[in-house]
């Protein structure tokens, strides 16, 4: 006994010495560039973008200063970081904490606990993280390995989205007029847009030199505010490893679908002839008839060694059709989780809350004596359950939780839809009876180490679509996807209890659902919500608010002393 003790205290000690703490300072501030024929001032971190890329491994103590000397509020979330017990620095504004005003700073703390893998950071504010965006690489813990062969070199591979105009007033012009935003003018590899636009060359290309033989771990992350993403290289096969830092089976592709919020890690083994292949981004775009950035980026894998007369014509991979649904569909449900790796979890069999949460979008009413340019002269909106989220202004929604401030929010978030319909019949598209949803923040109250399983049903209210749903503070088990309407008696059949993908972000098949289920084991105020911005903006989310647990080790904290008040 004495013996076990002692090994014990011994791996205990291990793990903490070998813990560090990495520190950081984020300058965010404007900056001019030269892209696509215009000159535009964006909002960067440390005058790069993408921002800087964080390294840390499990255990280590994240420690970021903020100074904001940009002319806009701001917020950083860290997309995917469970925030163990650190509810506070999740991040997005008036949910965590009111925003960090121009000319102020504040500091993010938090222990990066049970996690390795590719996950990324991005303000959480309007959509200023169009350019403020950045990797966060979580590598195992000292003394353990990749449940992979280590791979000769890792590369983060930044899919972004470029506007030829000021972001903040693209969004401010939307919400003026009800109608939907401009499109972005192109997509980005790396802050790159590649040879395919005006004014671009390959001083504008990404380019990654590799060697014959070896193989390499892409962290691919999808940093674009409204488009999901096919990405492919020319020739060369791709091996799935990892889905938001969760690891998978390997699945071999040759095209990799990652909607905005969604990482992907895949080896790329370089095994074919040497000279120049295009690596290449364009949008699966699953609303029919709805207007898209229809372009292209792409960048340079090349070969060392390689003759100069095959650099000069890289081949081009033969890209999915926009709107692809078939390929999405087969990449999107055809991964499954590694289990018994590292930090899995068995899927919960014992469910404590049944939810049924229709996702889609909608109209607003426009208010009289205004012009409205959206459907029917309506405004655009999006809900969830009826329900379209108002974010507060006053206080963030954990502060009003925390204190018992009433006022701020109304815990009456339904587990059902109060309005039940032919939920994917196209013929509701336009339903004035159910097509306008009441504006409120509504939150749902969920007792702390609670199963929740939740099925999300998309609408073709308006029009059907493929909805990447992100939920902060927590990962979850997808247990199972399909088309139409959930059937109960006929799809809970199909869940998948075993080895189910985990992932903090899931694309709901486009007239379709998706089955998660998750343990609410974080005390905290945590948001779900879509992550195409044009959709959040119109009140696509509601909010998880998870009581405190039994001990004290499982009882929120106070907030830190300089959180930004409102």
């Amino acid at each position: 006994m004495a013996v076990t003790c002692a090994l014990l205290l011994l791996a205990f000690s291990s793990t903490i010495a070998s813990a560090a703490i990495v520190e950081h300072s984020f300058h965010v501030q404007n900056l001019t560039v030269h892209k696509l024929c215009h000159r535009q001032v964006i909002t960067v971190v440390n005058g790069s973008l993408p921002g800087p890329t964080i390294h840390v491994h499990e255990d280590d103590t994240l420690v970021i200063h903020v100074f904001n000397k940009s002319p806009y509020n701001l917020t950083i979330h860290w997309h995917g970081i469970f925030q163990l017990m650190s509810a506070w620095a999740d991040g997005p504004d008036f949910i965590t904490q009111c925003p960090i005003q121009p000319g102020a700073s504040y500091t993010y703390r938090f222990t990066v606990t049970q996690q390795e893998g590719t996950l990324w950071w991005h303000a959480h504010v309007s959509w200023i993280r169009a350019t403020v965006y950045g990797a966060l690489i979580i590598r195992p813990r000292h003394g353990h390995s990749y449940p992979f062969p280590k791979p000769y070199r890792e590369v983060p591979i930044l899919l972004g989205e470029w506007w030829n105009a000021n972001v903040l007033d693209v969004e401010r012009q939307a919400r003026a007029t009800g109608a939907a935003p401009n499109n972005s003018d192109a997509y980005t590899i790396n802050g790159r847009p590649g040879d395919l636009y005006p004014c671009s060359n390959k001083k504008s290309t990404y380019k990654l030199k590799i060697v014959h033989g070896k193989t390499y771990l892409l962290r691919i992350i999808n940093a674009a505010l409204n488009n999901q993403l096919f990405f492919k290289i020319a020739h060369h096969k791709l091996t799935v490893v990892a889905v938001d830092a969760s690891y998978t089976k390997p699945y071999v592709t040759d095209v990799v679908l990652v909607g905005p919020g969604q990482t992907t890690d895949v080896l790329l083994k370089a095994d074919q002839a040497p000279r120049a292949y295009y690596m290449a981004a364009r949008p699966y775009a699953s609303a029919p008839n709805v207007p898209f950035d229809n372009t292209t980026t792409r960048g340079l894998i090349v070969y060392d060694n390689a003759p100069s007369s095959v650099k000069r014509v890289p081949s081009m991979p033969v890209m999915p059709a926009f709107n692809d649904t078939p390929t999405a569909y087969r990449f999107s449900s055809n991964l499954t989780g590694l289990a018994g790796a590292r930090h899995w979890v068995p899927v919960p069999l014992q469910v404590d809350e049944h939810m049924f949460v229709t996702i889609g979008l909608g109209l607003e009413r426009c208010r009289r004596n205004r012009v409205c340019q959206g459907p029917n002269g309506q405004k655009l909106s999006a809900s969830m359950n009826n329900a379209s989220f108002v974010f507060p202004s006053r206080l963030s929604i954990l502060q009003a939780f925390a204190f018992n401030v009433a006022g701020i929010y109304t815990a009456d978030f339904p587990n059902r839809p109060p309005l039940q319909f032919d939920y994917t019949n196209a013929s509701n598209n336009n339903n004035t009876a159910i097509i306008f949803a009441p504006k409120r923040t509504s939150v749902k109250k969920v007792r702390f180490n609670a199963t929740v399983e939740m099925i999300l049903q998309d609408t073709a209210l308006l029009a059907a679509e493929n909805h990447p749903m992100h939920l902060h503070g927590f990962n979850f088990h997808v247990l199972a996807q399909g088309f139409g309407n959930f059937d109960p008696a006929r799809d809970r059949s199909k869940f998948n209890l075993v080895d189910p993908q985990i992932r903090n972000t899931i694309g709901v098949p486009v007239g379709g659902w998706a089955a998660i289920r998750f343990t609410a084991n974080n005390p905290g105020a945590w948001i779900m919500h879509c992550h195409l911005d044009v959709h959040l903006s119109s009140g696509f989310g509601t909010v998880f608010l998870v009581e405190n647990g039994p001990t004290p080790a499982t009882t929120l904290p106070p907030p830190p002393e300089d959180l930004p008040m409102c």
